[in-house]
């Protein structure tokens, strides 16, 4: 009787520490977010402010961006929903390109 009870008591024990997926809803992958380079070129010129970098990454719609300064190599790998910014000595943005 003992081990019955012994048992059962583990089993509800091992019942109750592992998670339910019942009631919680998975969320759905966000969509896709691509760089479109054109609609960032009006801050070609410009420096480079928050303002002014998130103000190109909204217009490209892009995901995210990332301020390049002139003449560093760029990683290898290539993001559809990144904008490029690359930025001269001064801070002011000299090119818009997605990757």
């Amino acid at each position: 009787m003992r081990l019955v009870l012994l048992l059962l008591a583990s089993t509800l024990l091992t019942a109750c520490a592992l998670p339910s997926r019942q009631g919680r809803q998975e969320l759905p992958p966000r969509p896709l977010q691509r760089c479109d380079a054109e609609a960032a070129q009006w801050a070609v010129g410009k420096t480079n402010t928050e303002h002014n970098v998130n103000e190109a990454r909204k217009r490209a719609g892009a995901y995210m961006v990332r301020v390049v300064p002139l003449g560093q190599p760029a990683t290898s790998e290539f993001n559809a929903e990144r904008l490029n910014l690359e930025v001269d000595a001064t801070g002011r943005i000299v090119a818009a390109r997605c990757g």
